[in-house]
């Protein structure tokens, strides 16, 4: 049986890093020794052009380090070099110095110019974004205009009605009350009963408001003999049509002014209770509705009662304010004669500069937010006690009906609307009690011989309500 080769032993002081490939027959003697690397004058090496070159490549590097971003070359990508030559067993180590070629190899070429830089391939794994075309700039944005405050319709129906008061202080001086007066009524739709001596500037009020208003306003002078169908209207015959057809009466206009309306019979005066109340008129059967607005402004004489039919306390009611007109004061009567002397002609309001300063459109939307006014429970439970007070009063025969407790509600809210607030409080139902509660109320023959007034009783009333807080 034949025996395994076994391979020959190698010297212990061989290199591995020296081995060659192994022949197939393993040599008889050993590997020739390594012969000693010559090491070159350090000096002298550092004047050749291999240290230079090292030198001048290394300046560049820290220059280029140096320069700011903006003005550096794009990097390239490293290149991958061989690793280099492990220096035979024995060799001195100069890992610290520039690496010197071996002798086993030919001298080391001088180092290749500098490249230039390879420019920058994007990733493959992201492919550069599309170039989109340039885009127009966006138009220019108008210029902000300077920053206002937005109007505020409030603000503006009560200047407009405000206004009023200017207007009509052009033909009728020293009765600003009466105005207000007569613009709340507007607001409220409710009717007024004008008391004033002759020749206060009665008629020539309602009729400078109408102009103010840029409103339609008549007169009916209130007589004796007058028929209702004089204010109502009735039916024509009409010859050439063999038919009856219907002729309005004055009473179809925004302001009907009712003059002296106590000098005409209790059936006349009847015929406004359906138009005041209702807002239309019933002839032969059929309902015809007035215009809107459409208030009454009556007026009567308080001190002639010869020939004249008091108004019944039913139709009283009716009227929302009852306003007084009183004498005007000294410095005002001088006022009137002045403007008299001055060419004043009460006949011609767009000649005493008269002109309209609202509409219906303006009371439309001015009703509008006076029904938003808020009032309180409480609130409502004063006004209600002031109406209950005078049924007990010992003065009275008649107190306030609950007519007119919601007339003073109403009445209560547009003076609060005039004066900028969106409620109602105790002070506005005290200022408006002694307009709208003193027709309502009755006095006792006792109490009338006594010197009591309606006044003076409803200022007792509202001495004596406890008011809410």
């Amino acid at each position: 049986m034949t025996e395994p080769h076994t391979p020959a032993p190698q010297p212990e002081d061989a290199s591995p890093s020296a081995e060659t490939p192994t022949p197939s027959v393993a040599p008889a003697d050993p590997p020739p020794p390594v012969p000693t690397v010559a090491l070159p004058d350090w000096p002298a090496f550092r004047r050749s052009q291999v240290w230079q070159a090292s030198v001048a490549a290394n300046t560049s590097a820290a220059s280029d380090a140096d320069a700011p971003p903006a003005a550096r070359e794009p990097l390239a990508p490293p290149a991958t070099t061989a690793a280099p030559p492990v220096a035979p067993t024995g060799a001195r180590d100069l890992s610290d110095r520039t690496a010197i070629p071996s002798p086993a190899q030919p001298a080391a070429p001088m180092p290749p110019a500098p490249m230039p830089p390879a420019p920058v391939v994007p990733s493959p794994a992201q492919p550069p974004a599309p170039t989109s075309p340039p885009m127009a700039p966006p138009p220019a944005a108008p210029p902000t205009p300077a920053a206002t405050t937005p109007p505020n319709p409030s603000l503006e129906l009560r200047r407009s009605l405000g206004a009023l008061r200017t207007e009509v202080g052009k033909a009728v001086v020293g009765q600003d009350a009466a105005v207000t007066g007569l613009v709340i009524a507007l607001l409220c739709r409710g009717h007024v009963l004008l008391e004033g001596v002759p020749g206060v500037a009665k008629t020539l009020l309602v009729r400078t408001l109408a102009a103010a208003l840029d409103l339609g306003t008549k007169r009916i002078q209130f007589t004796p003999d007058l028929m209702p169908g004089d204010v109502t209207g009735s039916l024509v015959y009409d010859a050439r049509t063999a038919q009856f057809s219907f002729r309005e009466g004055p009473v179809f206009t925004n302001l009907l002014l009712a003059d002296e309306i106590n000098r005409t019979p209790p059936k006349t005066q009847a015929s406004l209770l359906e138009a005041m109340e209702e807002r239309q008129v019933s002839v032969d059967g059929k309902a015809r509705p007035l215009p809107d607005p459409f208030i009454v402004i009556a007026t009567q004489n308080p001190v002639e009662y010869e020939g004249t039919y008091p108004l019944p306390e039913a139709q009283l009611d009716r009227f929302l304010l009852k306003l007084t007109l009183p004498i005007p004061q000294r410095d005002q009567e001088i006022e009137v004669l002045a403007r008299h002397a001055a060419g004043f002609d009460p006949r011609d309001l767009a000649g005493a500069g008269v002109r309209p300063v609202a509409g219906a459109r303006d009371l439309a939307r001015a009703r509008a937010e006076v029904g938003q006014v808020q009032i309180a429970r409480d609130v409502m439970g004063y006004a209600v006690d002031v109406c209950r007070a005078t049924r007990t009063s010992p003065s009275l025969s008649l107190g306030v009906s609950p007519r007119g407790a919601t007339a003073l509600l109403a009445t209560s809210r547009a003076w609060a609307w005039l004066s900028g607030r969106a409620f109602v409080t105790p002070d506005d139902i005290k200022a408006l009690a002694h307009p709208t509660l003193r027709h309502r109320v009755q006095l006792r023959a006792e109490a009338e011989l006594e010197g009591v007034t309606a006044e003076s009783v409803l200022d007792t009333v509202l001495a004596t309500v406890p008011v809410p807080r």
